[in-house]
């Protein structure tokens, strides 16, 4: 009897142990909260490969930051809610957890969450006073490019006193590529070849990234971009891309290898047999390899670019942020060799900032964080 009880005991132990070890995290947090009155628990959901990401740069660490912010990991092994009570700010990547979108109507769309998602929104909805980073309705536009360039067309209202322009690129949204009227659209919307062709959901399903440069009308025929589709301006820039990053209040920008212009474009179309340019975004972007790309700057920096006009693409930095009510993006702008226009070519939520050193974009995503909760706090009060 005595060594049964015990073998009993000894399962019943594990279990409490493995149980005690998945609340590991929310102790720890407790303790730290403790340790402080000004500390403030951020409880942080990502798809297993970003999180990982974020926690080799030390994004997530397991002590309090200088700043006095308490990562805690949240996980659906335990039961959401509970979690979400121990904390003051969620951050997650929502965009990651996409399982479809839906059009509704002429032009609105549904977004489809993953269920661990629509879990975390309902319990979000218990717990109006947790700030979260940021709220699911204000990344809508991001995954919308129809809505994004809608967006960037406000930048002409922008003021600035820079003697350049920045604006979005001319665009058209396309429904059917078969239109006979297509070309005629094209022209009025400003666009000529090459274009191109991106489908209108930018984000968070499979063929997202499935791009193609197009260079005359039959080129639409049987194209393989899925539709709704946003055809775009291409733009010769010198193929250099200006990446900028906004963490909060502060701007990064890094620069990048680029697609060639469009004569060297159509040089490779004529080899290819006259196709379109198919590529993936994330994987083939067809990129001029003898550029070499410069170092990360601080856009706080008096040193300028030899084409860039820093104090005009934070301007619009400060502008877009405000217009979207987001705490982290980024935005990929290139620079229109002869008029100098700055053009907006993507926008893009939570981005990895991989290119910012992690001695610098570290600490600016704390402060990000811990600003945008100090804003909720003051408006709640």
């Amino acid at each position: 009897m005595e060594d049964g009880a015990s073998s009993n005991n000894n399962v019943d132990g594990a279990r409490n142990s493995i149980g005690k070890l998945e609340e590991l995290p929310m102790t720890i947090c407790d303790s730290d909260r403790k340790s402080s009155e000004d500390n403030v628990v951020v409880g942080y959901i990502m798809k297993p490969s970003r999180e990982k990401d974020f926690a080799k740069r030390g994004a997530f660490p397991s002590n309090p930051t200088q700043n006095g912010l308490i990562f805690m990991p949240l996980t659906f092994d335990l039961p959401i809610l509970p979690q979400l009570k121990k904390v003051d700010i969620v951050i997650h990547k929502a965009t990651d957890e996409i399982s479809s979108i839906e059009r509704s109507g002429c032009s609105s769309k549904i977004i489809i969450y993953t269920d661990r998602m629509l879990e975390l929104q309902r319990c979000l909805g218990e717990l109006p006073n947790c700030c979260v980073i940021d709220p699911f309705d204000n990344i809508l536009s991001v995954v919308d490019r129809l809505r994004i360039q809608e967006i960037l067309q406000g930048l002409a209202d922008m003021k600035t006193e820079s003697q350049h322009k920045i604006r979005g690129a001319y665009f058209l949204k396309v429904d059917n590529f078969e239109d006979l009227k297509l070309e005629q659209k094209l022209h009025e919307a400003k666009l000529s070849f090459p274009c191109i062709v991106k489908p209108q959901v930018a984000c968070g399903v499979a063929d997202a990234h499935s791009m193609a440069i197009v260079f005359r009308a039959d080129d639409f025929l049987g194209l393989s971009v899925p539709l709704p589709a946003i055809v775009q301006e291409y733009v010769d820039h010198s193929s250099t891309l200006y990446k900028f990053y906004v963490l909060g209040e502060k701007v990064f920008y890094a620069i990048k290898n680029s697609t060639p212009n469009a004569d060297i474009l159509r040089n490779s179309y004529e080899k290819s047999g006259l196709k379109p340019l198919l590529f993936d975004s994330l994987k083939s972007l067809p990129i001029d390899v003898n550029k070499k790309p410069s170092e990360i700057r601080d856009c706080s920096e008096l040193k300028q670019q030899q084409n860039l006009d820093i104090g005009l693409v934070t301007d619009a930095a400060n502008h877009l942020r405000m217009v979207l009510d987001l705490t982290i993006f980024g935005f990929d702008v290139v620079i229109q060799e002869g008029t100098r226009d700055h053009v907006i070519v993507d926008v893009n939520y939570l981005p990895s900032f991989k290119e910012v050193a992690n001695e610098i974009a570290i600490p600016a995503f704390w402060d990000a964080i811990k600003m945008k909760y100090q804003l909720k706090k003051s408006i709640d009060v």
